[in-house]
């Protein structure tokens, strides 16, 4: 199979030239595209099963702060068996649950870290998606190649690998590539085509940015509900700030995803009249220093892969911040993908398709609690849907499908190193770089 696929290479702002990236390895090599969770998770598992790991990550570096992201059920197991279950723990926002409250700021209800054995509303183990990636970059970047500022152009594969151009001018042959680039997948795109394919709208917009811990936050998350809108207010390690929130219903998102000044104009507008700290919260806008806001969206695709190309993460199939499941899925899914890659020879086809057939109901599962959580969010009305019953047996068993629902093979036979495989080959050949290249180098 032989297919070509290319995007637009007029942005190029770096350059990188290289020879033979040192003596072949007896693994595989293979590509991971993007460096936030998905890709840093997934190149510790491929590097301990043997494979020899380049991550290419769009950003000029690690992305610091960004929503607080949770790990609940057999994604604590996968942490614990990365060996980084210390370091995790130590990293989170120690939150000790959280409180729905009136316009007033009176307590209407409490939800509680400890409640179902950590795994409820508010999770035991819940981390800023800045700190968990710095976690996973940390303990992979002695043995994983990893190329910041830069992006893949055009690739082709043919029966026996993957010929990769970048957009900073290197070309590289890869035996798999792996798309773990989030929502807005540029590899997605390319290898399966346009984006409006998979992408499923919910009918929500998120937001969130960091502000001064000015309101007298406490290890307490707070929010606050109002005819299909919310606000809300989060701790973070720094105690001296706090993680603004916001979501309120949308039929579409009609503003580019890069353009945050077009993004906070929006926001301020649909925020407008809302009640409680609103205002308050709103008057940092402008000095925040990592403002996000998008759709709240699924990616829905029949199948992770296409020849020796594979998705996974949100790349694969986002169930949206509205399951509190995307951070799980991607662990358990590098898990999984490594495992069933190792384990079948690095056959792609076979290896693909156990990892496919292994996720596949837990995905949908967490993809369904995304749905009826948004669900719950709209306004009431003559034309609604009839309201969800929480506490009845088959919202339970599908949370806990959703949580535990999947099984961790041992791997029994599978190369497993057990530990950090060591700093990575260098190379003789010249290496002319006006762009980030972290092999062992920690960014700040």
């Amino acid at each position: 199979m032989e297919a070509m696929m290319s995007v637009d290479d007029s942005e190029q702002e770096h350059t990188i030239r290289a020879g033979e990236q040192g003596a072949r390895v007896s693994g595989p090599r293979v590509l991971v595209a993007g460096a936030s969770i998905a890709g840093p998770a997934l190149a510790h598992w491929l590097r301990r099963r043997g494979a020899e790991v380049t991550v290419v990550e769009r950003a000029p570096e690690l992305r610091p702060g960004g929503q607080a992201v949770d790990a609940r059920g057999v994604a604590k197991e996968v942490i614990r068996r990365m060996g980084l279950d210390a370091a995790v723990r130590a990293a989170r926002t120690e939150t000790a649950g959280a409180h729905t409250v009136d316009v007033d700021g009176n307590v209407l209800e409490t939800y509680r870290a400890d409640d179902n054995g950590g795994d409820g509303y508010i999770s035991e183990i819940e981390i800023l998606r800045g700190d968990l990636s710095r976690v996973l970059h940390d303990n992979t970047r002695d043995g994983v190649e990893y190329v910041f500022g830069d992006r893949i152009a055009e690739l082709t594969q043919d029966a026996d690998g993957v010929d990769v151009a970048f957009a900073g001018g290197d070309r590289r042959r890869f035996d798999l590539v792996v798309g773990a680039d989030g929502l807005h997948s540029a590899l997605r795109a390319m290898v399966f085509g346009p984006r409006e394919q998979f992408v499923r709208h919910l009918g929500h917009v998120l937001a969130f940015y960091t502000v001064p811990n000015e309101f007298g936050l406490d290890r307490w998350l707070i929010d606050y509900q109002e005819s299909g809108r919310s606000a809300g207010l989060r701790p973070i390690q720094d105690t001296t700030r706090a993680m603004a929130m916001f979501s309120f219903p949308s039929a579409d998102l009609d503003v580019d995803y890069r353009d945050v000044a077009a993004q906070k104009r929006l926001l301020r507008e649909r925020m407008a009249g809302l009640g409680w700290l609103t205002p308050d919260i709103l008057a940092h806008l402008d000095d925040t220093p990592d403002f996000y806001l998008d759709q709240v969206a699924q990616v829905v695709m029949d199948r992770w892969s296409c020849g020796r190309v594979g998705l996974l993460g949100d790349a694969a199939f986002s169930s949206s911040p509205m399951s509190g499941a995307g951070t799980g899925l991607a662990l358990v899914g590098a898990y999984l993908l490594a495992g069933e890659l190792a384990a079948a020879g690095w056959d792609p086809e076979a290896g693909f398709a156990g990892y496919e057939r292994r996720m596949r109901s837990f995905v949908e599962a967490n993809q369904e609690i995304g749905r009826l959580h948004v669900r719950s969010r709209d306004v009431s009305g003559p034309d609604a849907e009839p309201s969800i019953d929480f506490d009845s047996e088959w919202f339970t068993d599908l949370v806990e499908r959703a949580i535990n629902g999947v099984e961790l093979p041992d791997y029994a036979g599978v190369p497993d190193s057990g530990a950090p495989a060591g700093p990575p080959i260098t190379s003789s050949a010249e290496l002319s770089v006006s762009h980030t290249v972290s092999r062992g180098t920690t960014l700040r």
